[in-house]
């Protein structure tokens, strides 16, 4: 484990703890990583219909930080945490997109007034989400990995650490879920 690493689990701790301080001394050693993470969700919009990256991350530090209870047990386990709540918002927000297109009322999403997300990119993530509830019934190991390695950008090590298997465990899992995945969304297209 680096440095960084190291330094990032133990401040994870002590803000777990109960020590404020240990959060304001995180925050800029996460950031540029939870930015990078947005970037990844944002750069798979069209480029004409795109949320904002930094209002991403910063609805999705403010949910993290409202988190209690958590056992932080790594920086990987933190990244794993942030894309399954960065994948919820943006579902929230295609749902909340869809709706509204349709003159429904749903939850309000904390995203920028000037986000916007394509009405064919918010009905693929609420399918891929959908299948991936499904998915996560029968096999939740591999859906966990699917959300590490898609959602949260994980390599096959990272998601090895947080999931205490193999890294040639993550790779078969990867392999069969995308294979899964691609199948059902085949189907209910």
């Amino acid at each position: 484990m680096s440095t960084l690493q190291h330094q990032v689990t133990e401040l994870l701790r002590e803000w777990r703890n109960g020590d404020k301080e240990a959060l304001e001394k995180l925050t800029p050693l996460v950031y540029d990583e939870l930015h990078r993470l947005a970037h990844q969700y944002i750069v798979r919009e069209r480029p004409d219909h795109t949320l904002q990256t930094t209002a991403l991350v910063n609805e999705a530090y403010v949910r993290l930080i409202g988190q209690k209870g958590i056992e932080w047990e790594s920086r990987a386990h933190f990244f794993a945490v942030s894309a399954t709540v960065m994948r919820h918002i943006l579902v929230d927000y295609a749902r909340q997109h869809g709706s509204a297109k349709r003159g429904g009322a749903a939850t309000k999403v904390l995203l920028d007034e000037d986000s916007i997300i394509s009405q064919e990119r918010a009905a693929e993530l609420i399918a891929l989400d959908e299948a991936l509830k499904t998915f996560d019934q029968i096999h939740p190991r591999k859906s966990k990995v699917v959300e590490l390695r898609y959602f949260g950008g994980l390599n096959n090590k990272e998601a090895s650490e947080v999931l205490k298997c193999s890294e040639g465990t993550i790779e078969r899992d990867w392999r069969f879920a995308k294979a899964w995945l691609y199948r059902e969304l085949r189907l209910n297209e």
